[in-house]
């Protein structure tokens, strides 16, 4: 599972075993955060008790999160018919890539992105805030896989036409399944009704005609949005935005005086020590902490639990 779990005193904001007669909680926010300096977790993992018509793909859209981190966090649940009661434990809670904090940035291997903005204080003469937005995407397929490396937004277009790929082309028609060449806007268009054109060539950041596909390997590399997130960013992004396409399964926070370490599975096309890399993650992550995480000991046993 994409683990979010403090390494040291057993701690967690969901509980272990959750009481289905505890009284419901209204949502938290998962989606908009405000960032205090050095902040690198935000959000808390919730549970909720399955009711007869729940699958993972409604819940996880609910409460913005993707297939793969709703299976992940609910190994041996039933994603089609969980079953009325089962608890339903929902990862949002998530460590921010080690990156600068402008503009978007998408974790390619946690399948997240995260957009941060500086916004104006609301008092008079007070300090800028720093704020961040973050929505699961869809990646590309093996072989197809979403490229690493740095970008920007070069264009928008609302009800896009997809311009089919001769590559794309191809393979739809040696599977039976061909394509023409132009897909115009309309409900049978993959890109959805909003369309970001990255000055990586052939890329986009757009939405989808198949939410099911969001928080999994489902394009041909470009990056997925739930209907609702796309919209809600393509008003806010502006053309020429740094995007940031950055390879990080591993990712490791001190957060409120516990250490966190969050592992996603790496890409098939990668390869990994993350036992190494928790280790360096952790170590960056008491080093930003300074004095307040120097008698920290990390539990090993931990670590391996989360990697493997």
């Amino acid at each position: 599972m994409p683990a979010r779990e403090p390494v040291g005193p057993a701690v967690a904001t969901a509980p272990a075993q959750p009481d289905p007669a505890a009284p419901r909680l209204a949502p938290l926010e998962t989606r908009h955060f405000e960032l205090a300096p050095q902040q690198a977790l935000v959000g808390e993992t919730q549970v909720l008790f399955a009711r007869h018509e729940n699958t993972f793909s409604a819940i996880g859209r609910q409460y913005n999160l993707g297939y793969e981190e709703m299976r992940r966090a609910n190994p041996g649940v039933d994603q089609w018919l969980p079953g009325e009661g089962t608890p339903i434990y929902l990862p949002t809670q998530t460590i921010l890539p080690e990156t600068p904090r402008t503009g978007i940035v998408i974790n390619v291997p946690a399948m997240r992105l995260f957009y941060f903005t500086t916004e104006k204080p609301a008092a008079a003469g007070g300090p800028e805030v720093l704020k961040v937005a973050t929505h699961p995407v869809g990646i590309g397929t093996e072989g197809w896989a979403t490229p690493f490396g740095e970008a920007k937004v070069v264009e928008k277009a609302r009800d896009p036409t997809w311009y089919v790929p001769a590559s794309v082309r191809k393979e739809h028609a040696e599977r039976g399944d061909p394509l023409p060449r132009i897909v115009p806007p309309g409900p049978d268009n993959p890109l959805g009704k909003f369309a970001m054109t990255l000055t990586l060539p052939g890329y986009l950041i757009h939405g989808t005609n198949k939410p099911a596909g969001v928080g999994m390997r489902s394009s041909h590399g470009c990056i997925r949005l739930y209907p609702e997130d796309i919209e809600a960013l393509f008003g806010r992004v502006a053309r020429g935005t740094a995007v940031r396409l950055v390879n990080q399964p591993v990712l490791a926070a001190w957060h409120d005086g516990q250490l966190y370490l969050e592992v996603h599975p790496p890409l098939a096309e990668e390869t990994h020590d993350l036992v190494a890399e928790a280790d360096a993650a952790l170590s960056r992550a008491l080093e930003r902490a300074g004095a307040g995480a120097a008698a920290v000991v990390i539990d090993r046993a931990a670590i391996e639990k989360i990697v493997t």
